[in-house]
């Protein structure tokens, strides 16, 4: 399972056991199961401190891992390979004594909680955004003896997907109840099982004192803007969701340049490591609702919090933006779908479209073609917008169809999961029906700008923010830059330069507001 090159890499790692663990594997004859127990043998193998033992477990194949002597409460149904790899080897530190990073406040959160939760995650082993909901759920198991948690890899228990009708990962279940769908970070799970949570939180941040630059949001724009902030020596704060925005829901990234390859999460592990490196003030969890202009600026947390500071960059980011047809909220989840890489393997063998024709688009349809039966492309505009090289790559696989002039007017469905869309032919006018089993969205960004609305700050018809060459905004101190600006090309690179461009726009704006005016200066000088 391991070649000598992982193992290699893992022996430090492992290192960092301090008490012992066990591994319990639940296995059968069959070849998954003879696959998951070679591998628990050949890292059980890597260290003295590991012990192996069988034991029979609710679903076959699986693992389990305990500090020595204690019942499991973290255990992995199917092999623990591709990206949960890493979720493995972080539940083998943490049974085997080795501190989490995890803010100290919030793990002391976790112990505190009461009650009897019982996690299972279902995930597929090529989504990106799965390990972090894994990641977070094994921590709460290690610290809460009340808090259980299963990964279960959808693929190798297909009865159960199909039972509980999960079309899109990561599917969170608690108690047997569906719990939440997609990324969830370790403080929005936290704040959902122990009530009184965000309020503890906003009375909290409301005794923040004022900074000199407040932050707002957590992406490569972000975390340049508090990097370059903080580099000043001013007070500096970052709030946002979670940490790494967009990235995050990013696999390949090969044009970040002195970079050839790297993918999202890890970037964004690297951002977010940077920034506290400064000592910034960082707070997840949160969503902005408001900005208001006062003595200073005041920003208006969803929780019921409000940070002040001097002033602020807005680095909110941008999403994916949906259709806005019909049947596309009532099947989200249920075969619509957004992340090609995350819910793909669901669709193995079957027939989907890949609504947009630029280089999203026809990237999903390539990696999706070498999983599912059949790709149609439909694409609105008389040509597609991708980059040549994909198109070529796209139309030379037999079954990749691509389809212009398109204009998608309905998802369909059997009330419980997708079976086809509408579309008219925007050429004569004729309606058609495609029969079908998923439909991945890819038609570009929509920012995240909309509790914007009431403050007065200017944008466009778009929704993004009207910025100038420094990166100011029509509000005196409010600063901006990113995804969610008018700048014309959403690219890493570019939302990192605005990043820091906007934050030294804010330090200059700073220096000048705050300087005395030349009458003060002489009357001073005077007396």
């Amino acid at each position: 399972m391991l070649d000598a090159n992982v193992k290699k890499q893992l022996d430090p790692y492992l290192q960092n056991i301090v008490t012992p663990i066990e591994i319990s594997v639940s296995a059968d004859s069959s070849s998954k199961a003879a696959e998951l127990s070679s591998l628990a043998e050949e890292i059980a193998g890597l260290s003295d401190k590991i012990a192996l033992n069988q034991e029979d477990r609710k679903r076959t194949p699986s693992m389990a891992i305990a500090p020595a002597g204690e019942m499991p409460r973290v255990s992995f149904a199917g092999i623990p390979m591709g990206h949960e790899f890493t979720s493995l080897v972080l539940a083998l530190l943490q049974a085997g004594g080795h501190p989490s990073k995890v803010d100290p406040e919030l793990q002391e959160q976790i112990r505190s909680i009461q009650g009897e939760f019982h996690f299972e995650t279902y995930i597929s082993l090529s989504c990106q955004n799965c390990p972090d909901v894994v990641q977070a759920l094994n921590l709460m198991a290690k610290l809460n003896p009340n808090i259980t948690h299963e990964m279960i890899d959808g693929a190798l228990f297909q009865d159960e997907v199909d039972e509980r009708q999960i079309m899109a990962v990561p599917a969170v279940y608690l108690n047997g109840e569906h719990f939440g769908q997609g990324r969830m970070s370790l403080e929005e799970i936290v704040g959902r099982i122990d009530t009184g949570a965000e309020q503890r939180k906003a009375e909290a941040l409301n005794e923040r004192e004022p900074y000199d630059v407040l932050v707002v949001g957590g992406g490569p724009a972000g975390a340049a803007a508090a990097i370059y902030a903080a580099r000043k020596g001013i007070r500096t704060g970052l709030v946002a969701e979670r940490f790494g925005g967009q990235v995050m829901d990013t696999v390949g990234i090969e044009n970040f340049i002195s970079v050839p390859y790297t993918e999202g999460p890890k970037l964004a592990a690297s951002l977010e490591q940077h920034v506290k490196e400064y000592g910034v003030d960082i707070i997840t969890g949160q969503r902005a609702a408001d900005l208001k202009r006062k003595q200073l600026i005041e920003l208006e947390l969803q929780s019921g919090a409000t940070l002040a500071s001097k002033s602020v960059v807005l680095a909110t980011g941008a999403r994916w933006r949906e259709l806005g047809v019909p049947g596309e909220a009532e099947y989200r989840t249920k075969g619509v779908a957004y992340c090609p890489h995350c819910d793909g393997p669901f669709f193995k063998g079957k027939h989907v479209a890949v609504i947009g024709g630029g280089n999203s688009g026809i990237e999903a349809a390539i990696d999706l073609a070498g999983i599912v039966k059949h790709v149609t492309v439909l694409e609105f505009a008389d040509t597609l917008r991708a980059d040549e090289v994909l198109v070529r790559k796209a139309r030379s696989m037999a079954n990749i169809d691509i389809i212009t002039n398109a204009q998608t007017t309905e998802v369909l469905g059997d009330g419980s999961k997708v079976n086809g869309l509408q579309y008219t032919d925007r050429t004569s006018g004729a309606s058609k029906t495609l029969e079908l089993a998923g439909v991945f969205v890819q038609i570009g960004l929509v920012p995240n700008t909309e509790f914007l609305k009431d403050s007065g700050l200017e944008m466009n018809r778009m929704g993004e923010i009207v910025i100038d060459a420094r990166g100011a905004t029509s509000i005196p101190g409010v600063f901006a830059a990113g995804d969610a600006t008018t700048v014309p090309y959403k690219q890493i690179v570019i939302s990192m330069g605005a990043g820091a461009t906007a934050a030294l726009g804010a330090f200059d704006h700073l220096i000048r507001t705050s300087a005395p005016d030349q009458e003060e200066e002489s009357l001073s000088m005077a007396s």
